[in-house]
């Protein structure tokens, strides 16, 4: 929302613009708004300055499929419009997250930009450090949590072992078709794991009629914190949106990611290949991810050769999380140099 710094410039007031994507998505935006990457990109991966070779499927999909949302992704590079404007740039990430893949960490290439500081996670404390006991919320959710509901899911999670448990979620936006939930139905049964599966109401009519298994809790909505934060989950099936991506680094759970639109296929990536804490699903050619697919990625992260370490490399970096968030880290160091900044300019 650029708007917001023109209108407080205009008042002479400090301003720090809030970027909720990782730096990686960031770079791309900025390199698209200063024409230093343009539309159609003919070559099968294309380099952004401190980021790992990307295919065009792998990069936000505005800019995979350009003719989807324009105006979204319009909106998207015009973050960038005024941001030499701003006295701070604010990045929803760790810097520890944000690997060295070519000269430098790609944080710090951001920084050339502008003065940057990655200050997350914005977690609840208490799922992280428990720093403050009190801190177990968001303190906002699009959908309202059932008690009851809630109240089942602990009581069914605590009957289950330890990393048995596929947790699956595509947020409050995703649509999937119908062809695309009955692949997912029959992967997740398949796959013969426990599994937890949040399908928004405005969703469940998709759902094969036949559909009652014997190993799976249906949500509508539930505390993902929560969820994920418990031992017995051991994945984490999901469309790999930001917010949900540092969640399951910051609680060391390994992941499969299913990603629809926007910066999801980038984060999937980086998944896979950069953090490597789990894998992506291949799409078929009908746009379609089949069962087979499904139960086998499922397999692979919960049993398979690499599963261990995908464990081991997701407690890494939920242990990197922590000490960012520790006295000295890199985000509390952060937040603490915006702090004073900030008073400094008083």
């Amino acid at each position: 929302m650029p708007w917001a710094l023109d209108v407080v410039k205009d008042f002479g007031i400090m301003a720090a613009s809030f970027f909720t994507q990782p730096c990686s998505v960031n770079l791309i935006y900025y390199c698209f708004h200063e024409g230093l990457l343009s539309l159609p990109i003919l070559d099968q991966e294309d380099s952004v300055a401190g980021l790992p070779p990307l295919r065009v499927e792998e990069m936000p999909s505005f800019i995979s499929t350009p003719e989807c949302y324009p105006n979204y992704f319009e909106l998207v590079l015009n973050q960038w419009s005024n941001t030499k404007e701003v006295d701070w740039i604010l990045v929803n990430s760790i810097y520890e997250f944000e690997p060295k893949i070519q000269i430098s960490q790609e944080a710090d290439e951001l920084s050339k930009i502008g003065p940057t500081l990655t200050i997350e996670p914005t977690i609840p404390s208490f799922y992280v450090d428990s720093h403050v006991i009190d801190d177990k919320k968001y303190k906002l959710d699009l959908f309202k949590i059932d008690p009851e509901e809630a109240s089942l899911t602990r009581m069914w999670l605590d009957t289950k072992p330890k990393g048995y448990v596929v947790y699956v979620s595509f947020g409050s936006m995703a649509n999937l078709n119908i062809t695309q939930m009955a692949e997912l139905a029959s992967g997740l049964l398949e796959s013969n794991h426990y599994f937890i599966w949040v399908i928004r109401e405005s969703e469940k009519a998709k759902l094969p009629t036949s559909f009652a298994p014997e190993k799976g809790l249906i949500l509508h909505w539930s505390s993902q914190l929560e969820v994920l934060s418990h031992e017995a989950v051991g994945c984490f099936f999901a469309h790999c949106r930001w917010n949900s991506t540092l969640e399951a680094l910051c609680l060391g759970v390994p992941m499969v990611g299913m990603p629809q639109w926007t910066d999801q296929p980038n984060n999937a990536k980086y998944v896979e290949d950069v953090w490597k804490v789990g894998v992506r699903v291949k799409v078929g050619e009908d746009g379609i991810v089949r069962k087979e697919e499904i139960k086998g990625c499922i397999r692979r992260v919960m049993e398979g050769d690499g599963a261990s370490e995908f464990k081991e490399n997701a407690l890494k970096w939920k242990q990197l999380g922590l000490k960012a968030l520790g006295k000295g880290g890199s985000s509390m160091q952060n937040i603490d140099q915006f702090i004073s900044s900030l008073t400094e300019k008083i």
